[in-house]
């Protein structure tokens, strides 16, 4: 009998013990919802930032491409619609955007029936777009865009020619373009990027298809690619298995808090909501929170003031909800 009673105890302390085991996606919650994007649900929209304040154009709402412009203010939640400051150029989804010096810079993209390659200039205070030079390349959907050293970048993609892997870089100073280092591994199309500090960063993507494994970081002062860790491992390392992940995707939302960059979203072997973190230090990833809302790609990404934001996208249907993110490791 004592020996019965001793063994039930045994059970009962082992699922007590097996009940409080935690997962990644239990307390704290690291993602929370926000005020709701005020415009009209789509994916593949543009988005750059200027002093704390994300700007938002185009996309695809399921029936047509957008041109209108929004501002999000994190510090006061609020949405603003930007009155009489719609995109000037034609209504597009996969347009890239970046911003150097108080200014905001979108092109690119697609129309729906051709690729595109007008550029044009955002101003803030005076709420005016300025047609600028041409991106040089070929017209291109799907690439990925960076600032640094005072000056933009823009590379990768595709175009009705397949994908890509040149860069350009812009100076508003002059208004010109110039070709740089293209990008040392596959072409792609649909890659995430992120920057911290100095250099940018450009993983994943597409290729005919299939999802890359590969991470580059890049310097824009000295013009020059890194290889970085795959972020497809199989391996252990001191038999730790938090280092075995697979993070090939393709349109991916990515955002920079601090020192780490993380990225959530994108489709895999089909839409994803896992979130991770890159630590440059070490060069590796760690895995957090899900994303908390519907699974999506094409959303939009950002990072301010400590908190990444994730909004828009799409899955089966096309999202307007905003959602927060604060790390808590």
């Amino acid at each position: 009998m004592i020996k019965k009673l001793l063994s039930a105890s045994f059970i009962i302390v082992i699922i007590l013990l097996g009940s409080c085991k935690k997962d990644k996606n239990d307390d704290p919650t690291e993602w929370v919802r926000g005020s709701d994007f005020e415009g009209p649900p789509r994916s593949a929209a543009a988005s750059f930032i200027i002093d704390g304040k994300i700007y938002i154009t185009g996309g695809f709402n399921g029936e047509k491409r957008l041109n209108d412009l929004w501002m999000y203010d994190p510090k006061l939640t609020n949405w603003y619609r930007i009155a009489n400051a719609d995109f000037p150029g034609e209504a597009r989804n996969y347009a890239v955007a970046f911003s150097v010096n108080g200014k905001g810079y979108v092109g690119t993209g697609s129309n729906g029936t051709d690729a595109l390659k007008d550029f044009y200039q955002f101003t803030p205070e005076t709420k005016q777009w300025k047609k600028i030079a041409d991106f040089p390349g070929d017209p291109r959907y799907g690439a990925v865009a960076f600032s640094g050293s005072a000056k933009g970048f823009v590379g990768s993609g595709t175009s009705i020619n397949g994908d890509l892997k040149d860069f350009y870089s812009y100076n508003p100073v002059s208004d010109s373009w110039t070709q740089v280092t293209s990008l040392p591994g596959t072409k792609r199309a649909y890659a995430f990027t992120f920057t911290i500090g100095d250099l940018s960063y450009i993983g994943s993507g597409t290729n005919n298809g299939a999802n890359l494994s590969d991470l580059w970081s890049y310097n824009t002062q000295s013009d020059a690619w890194v290889k970085k860790n795959e972020i497809y491992r199989d391996d252990k390392i001191e038999s730790n298995k938090k280092y075995q992940y697979d993070l090939r995707r393709r349109s991916a939302s990515a955002f920079t808090i601090g020192n780490k960059a993380y990225i959530t979203g994108g489709i895999s072997s089909g839409v994803t909501g896992t979130t991770w973190a890159y630590d440059p230090t070490i060069d590796l990833w760690e895995q957090h929170q899900d994303f908390q809302g519907v699974s999506r790609e094409s959303a939009i990404g950002f990072g301010v003031d400590g908190k990444g934001y994730v909004t828009t996208g799409k899955n089966s249907s096309y999202f307007d909800d905003l959602w927060v993110f604060s790390p808590s490791k």
